[in-house]
Parts: structure tokens; sequence; C-alpha cells
């Protein structure tokens, strides 16, 4: 199965991605991600005004299958959490890249990205190429 990859994400081991606007980040979890747990089923963010720590868990999701840590790829302030996943979790399956995203946050250094995983790579990970 093949799953698509956004060149201009990162990402992070853990399946979460990360696209920076200038100092906004938006984070979510990959349509790898998604398609690895199965049925979401619960998801806990945290609240607008909460501090993000680069590498850090922020919240969790919870399918069928089992329940994951989320893990932030920036530091800084949340300012927008994606309210509509909150009472339907299972709508991350269906746009994770667009719809399904989870947080905006205002980053402190936009640069902290710079090493997080670039599509290619990521893709290369997970698919064992």
């Amino acid at each position: 199965m093949s799953f698509e990859y956004p060149q201009d994400f990162r990402y992070l081991d853990s399946h979460e991605y990360v696209r920076i606007d200038g100092e906004i980040a938006t984070i979510g979890i990959t349509e790898f991600a998604v398609h690895e747990l199965g049925d979401i089923v619960f998801l806990e963010l945290p609240e607008i005004g909460d501090a993000l720590t680069r590498g850090e868990n922020f919240g969790t999701i919870e399918s069928v299958k089992a329940v994951e840590e989320l893990n932030s790829p920036v530091t800084g302030t949340v300012i927008e959490r994606n309210e509509a996943l909150i009472n339907s979790p299972e709508e991350v399956s269906e746009d994770p890249y667009g719809e399904g995203w989870f947080l905006k946050v205002r980053v402190n250094d936009p640069g902290e990205i710079e090493d997080a995983l670039t599509a290619d790579e990521y893709r290369a990970q997970v698919e064992g190429e």
C-alpha cells in the first residue's frame, strides 16, 4: 500500500507531522499512522494557551487497536485546536493532512524542525526502502 507524504511537511519517527507557515505550525499524524491505528475512537489534545515542548507528549490518540501518545515536533504555544476532532475523532482518518489536523502552534523557533525527517526520509523509514 502506498501512502501520501506531503513534501512541504516534516515528520517525526513517532508519525506526527508538522507544517510551518511563518511562525505557525500545524501538527497532526501521518496517513501511515492512521492506517496502522485503524478506527480512531478518542483523541485528547491540549487546551488553547498550553505550552508544548519539542519531543514531549502533548496528548493521546486511541483506536480500536491501541492507545498512543502524541509527541510535539515543536516548542511553542497552542493557538488553535481542531475541536471537530474532539467530538468526531474518526474524521482524522478521512483527511489527516487537511481537515484532520490536530493543533496550530505559535512556535518559538521555526528552524527547530530542520532536523525532523523530510518526506522522502520518512517514506523510506516506514516503507522500508
